[in-house]
């Protein structure tokens, strides 16, 4: 069998539009994926909703449905915008869906048998939305310190897991498996702000509502959001099932990819789940931070709230990506603004990658009739210098993306747009035309076609259709040139024609009329 890589995004809460801090979640987890898929592995990704609970039912009466009429109307809704934004994933999964709802009964049944669960009585605040219990303590102003909304006081009887059983095993593991957490100061909060205070066990089943799964041997009793939910990510490969073939290939995911508002339930409640069950951990979970806006959390009330199908209807899909994905630091949140969005396309886009596709494309056709110079040897330092600076910005890409700083790796890949855009000034082609030094003209041609071809390669995952482009207008036919692993070498170009008319892949925007257009748009959303 072949390499595999197994990519999550969390299944999400259906409450309406997705805006563009969601969004990222999925559109990281999709350009993962794409990546190893271009290196040649057998990739799977997945995604969903999550569909159970009280926040759902309460929101299905104010809008006169019923639980399951509101959450097939969510379900819809969001593969929807994902189909709007190309996102390359291989199953949708739904809790409310039958073969997960039996597999959650059977494993809350075995680890009832096997002493992990017992029944008590809770009493404490209670957050709705965030689906969540809070001591007294850990309310901020008797609010909620997650979502900062109003909590109340409830008292139920429950099933609760016993996770202090498992907090030296945990710890452990945290201690063994370095790759387990990205990034690593991650691992440090989960440690000093929930497991050493004392963990609590964890309150696993309400009797105040019905909409969720009922536990079988009690069945007053519907289980709580988070052992239901986070098996999805095994019940969507068929663990448990009849045919669990997927999950006999993919299972453990290579990579779970999570907002940092959920990172407690994924790093420590999920891996001790999986403990108490001897399966394989995940190999790595990754939690990203959110994208802000100057004055905040995006709010309606604010004003400030922005959704990606109104950036790509008059941006495109590409530029979208680019900008959620270029914005996110690893150690802190990333801002959204309209000037910066504007800034990154016309800055990074415009004047650096399509302006250096149209001069390349436009020197090509006006010294070579658009005939690609084969591979020619090295006539000065300068290609010599060209090559050694674009293979070690490659290898730091892969050392970044690897490490999941995705925004740095894009950076890299920017790093070669500018080397190869700086190779023309220092190679000057005119010049070299009017002084007929041909073999030269045609080493800066060769060059600048082979450098662009590494450019469309390493932004394909995360911006497939201006890599097709690139390719395209630079005469790229021979699928062994779009390879990942052509990258590190610079390849022979026989028969590589570019189009007659260099094509625009970005045009320049007219920063203050777009500044203000997305202003406007932000207010009436």
């Amino acid at each position: 069998m072949g390499e595999t890589f197994y990519v999550t995004t969390p299944i999400y809460y259906p409450s309406g539009k997705f805006h563009i801090g969601t969004a990222y979640t999925t559109v990281l987890a999709d350009s993962l994926k794409r990546l190893n898929k271009l290196k040649g592995k057998d990739c799977f990704m997945l995604t969903g909703t999550d569909e159970h609970g009280q926040k759902i039912q309460e929101v299905a009466q104010k809008n006169n449905l019923t639980p399951k009429e509101y959450v097939d109307k969510m379900a819809e809704m969001a593969q929807d915008l994902w189909k709007t934004m190309n996102i390359d994933y291989d199953y949708f999964i739904r809790t409310t869906e039958e073969r997960h709802e039996k597999v959650i009964q059977e494993i809350f049944e075995k680890l009832l048998k096997q002493g992990d669960i017992y029944k008590g009585t809770y009493e404490g605040m209670y957050c709705v939305p965030c689906e969540t219990y809070f001591t007294e303590t850990q309310l901020v102003d008797g609010k909620c310190p997650d979502c900062g909304r109003e909590v109340r006081k409830m008292q139920e009887e429950s099933y609760f897991f016993n996770m202090k059983k498992y907090t030296d095993r945990l710890l452990k593991y945290y201690d063994e498996h370095p790759d387990f957490i990205k990034p690593e100061y991650r691992k440090t909060e989960m440690i000093n702000n929930f497991i050493k205070p004392g963990l609590e066990d964890l309150c696993i089943t309400r009797t105040t509502f019905d909409w969720g799964i009922k536990v079988p041997s009690d069945p007053k009793h519907v289980v709580y959001v988070w052992l239901d939910a986070l098996f999805n990510y095994l019940t969507a490969l068929g663990y448990m099932s009849e045919d669990d073939s997927l999950y006999q290939k993919f299972w453990p995911a290579n990579v779970q990819i999570v907002g940092k508002d959920i990172a407690r339930f994924h790093l420590i409640y999920w891996p001790i789940f999986l403990m108490a069950l001897d399966l394989p951990l995940p190999k790595t979970i990754f939690v990203h931070n959110w994208i802000m806006m100057k004055d905040g959390k995006m709010s309606k009330s604010k004003g400030n709230v922005i959704y990606p199908e109104t950036l790509i209807e008059r941006y495109g899909l590409d530029a979208t990506r680019y900008f959620l994905l270029r914005e996110m630091p690893l150690a802190q949140d990333g801002i959204f603004s309209p000037e910066e969005f504007v800034e990154r396309y016309n800055y990074d886009l415009c004047n650096d990658l399509s302006n250096l596709l149209n001069r390349t494309v436009s020197m090509v056709n006006r010294y070579f009739e658009g005939q690609v110079p084969g591979k020619t040897k090295n006539v000065n330092d300068v290609d010599e210098q060209l090559e050694k600076e674009t293979i070690e910005h490659i290898n730091k890409f892969n050392e970044l993306i690897d490490n999941f700083e995705i925004a740095e790796s894009l950076k890299e890949i920017w790093k070669v747009v500018s080397r190869t855009n700086k190779y023309i000034d220092e190679t000057s082609p005119w010049k070299l035309a009017k002084e007929e030094e041909k073999e030269k003209l045609e080493s800066s041609m060769y060059h600048l076609i082979e450098n662009l071809r590494k450019i469309a390669i390493l932004i394909k995952p995360f911006m497939n259709d201006t890599a097709d482009n690139i390719l395209r207008q630079i005469g790229i036919q021979d699928e062994n040139l779009k390879t990942y692993d052509s990258l590190l070498n610079y390849q022979e170009l026989q028969n590589v024609k570019v189009i007659e008319k260099g094509e625009p892949i970005f045009m320049r925007l007219n920063s203050e009329e777009e500044i203000n257009y997305i202003k406007e748009i932000m207010k009436n959303k």
